[in-house]
């Protein structure tokens, strides 16, 4: 077997899951779902039917991701986040071809308890506060938190808030040394 699977949890058919992952206690995967390698899905997390999972990323604990969720490379969801994928949810009411798509960019991090309203991107890198609520598109490398979530400032690939200088708009990463450049309210990583 190329990826490890505790005997709790529950994989549907029809599932690719790729070298090195990870599926933890009472997780359920359920049909047509897509998973790179070496991702880590923690204990009781839902990854509903047709769910898009790149390489390496990782699921903490009491996750639900919903159908028409895309998450990219190096993804990060904390513990008890949660995505929607219909905006208008009715019991009685079938909208399972209403599902909006929701992308997770490369490195983004989604903190514990934060809610993504479905058909709003995530940014590439971007950092989402615990317990924020996202309804809108976020930026590559920002910072938003709140309810509704606002973005506060910046961050870099490491995940530390970018001070950009206000002459030259360049910002460097605490940790990595990476440079930033901040133009026309869209931040890069300068090569």
């Amino acid at each position: 077997m190329e990826y490890f699977a505790h005997n709790t949890a529950v994989i549907d058919e029809g599932c690719t899951i790729g070298q090195g992952t990870k599926i933890w206690h009472f997780s359920h995967i359920m049909s047509g779902c897509r998973i790179g390698e070496r991702c880590n899905i923690g204990q009781n997390v839902v990854i509903s039917p047709e769910v898009v999972l790149g390489c390496n990323v990782k699921i903490q604990n009491n996750v639900s991701v919903y159908t028409g969720v895309i998450c990219e490379d190096d993804v990060f969801l904390g513990p008890s986040c949660v995505f929607t994928n219909v905006i208008n949810p009715r019991s009685a009411v079938n909208r399972k071809e209403e599902y909006r798509t929701t992308i997770v960019g490369k490195g983004a991090s989604i903190g514990a308890n934060a809610t993504i309203v479905c058909g709003h991107n995530i940014g590439r890198y971007a950092l989402i506060g615990a317990g924020a609520v996202v309804t809108k598109n976020v930026a590559d490398y920002a910072l938003v938190v709140g309810n509704p979530a606002r973005q506060c400032g910046w961050v870099s690939e490491y995940g530390h808030k970018l001070d950009f200088n206000p002459q030259t708009q360049r910002a460097v990463c605490a940790e990595s040394n990476q440079e930033y450049l901040l133009e026309d309210g869209i931040v890069r990583r300068v090569k």
